[in-house]
């Protein structure tokens, strides 16, 4: 069982790498399209802006389309779930369009970006969140947040002066606004989870 980490020149590469390797996954950073083919999980990092990342991902896109439409477990993680939806307010590109709706940035009613820790409301059961409870603290940095068309793609939310999708669930796609592998412990469980799930 193999786990690639999609290495397109954005997001935290190592801090994703090391929490993959920490609980037994074997991660690779996968540098070329071709390779993430003959993976059993891809992960989708992102940190910065939706069109430098879009900009970066697009030699993968092909790639990751065949992946995705032959069942892999694709996890989006930040600006990598954020690249999942069909564009953007703070950049012109399109995203891949995986999911219909767009992100937009928070309200001017908070202070943005958030960054800290806050807790999560699950909305559905759904195998990436197993373990979770709405008493769990994730570490947020972000200043844009996703609204899906189909609400029932919201595994679970986060409060920050409204109500912004903190992870979305669809068959063989998962995506987190939060960092699991800088949210200790039960970060660490959302990653086995993903892990447990590439194994089927």
């Amino acid at each position: 069982m193999t786990i690639a980490v999609v290495d397109y020149g954005v997001g935290n590469l190592f801090s994703i790498y090391n929490a993959l390797d920490r609980i037994g996954a074997g991660p690779t950073l996968a540098r070329e399209p071709e390779e993430i083919e003959s993976f059993d999980g891809i992960v989708v990092p992102g940190v910065g802006s939706f069109g430098r990342c879009m900009r970066r991902l697009s030699r993968f896109e092909p790639a990751l389309q065949r992946a995705m439409q032959e069942g892999t477990p694709i996890l989006g993680i930040c600006v990598g779930m954020q690249v999942l939806f069909e564009g953007s307010e703070e950049s012109p590109e399109e995203g891949l369009g995986w999911i219909d709706g767009r992100v937009v940035r928070l309200p001017d009613s908070v202070l943005v970006p958030q960054m800290g820790w806050n807790t999560l409301s699950i909305r559905r059961e759904v195998e990436i969140l197993e373990g979770i409870s709405d008493d769990d603290f994730f570490y947020f940095v972000h200043s844009y947040h996703c609204v899906p068309v189909d609400p029932s793609v919201i595994a679970a939310t986060t409060e920050y002066g409204q109500e912004v999708a903190a992870a979305v669930s669809r068959e063989n796609l998962f995506a987190v606004q939060f960092h699991p592998e800088k949210s200790g412990e039960k970060g660490l469980s959302i990653l086995e989870n993903f892990v447990r799930l590439s194994r089927c």
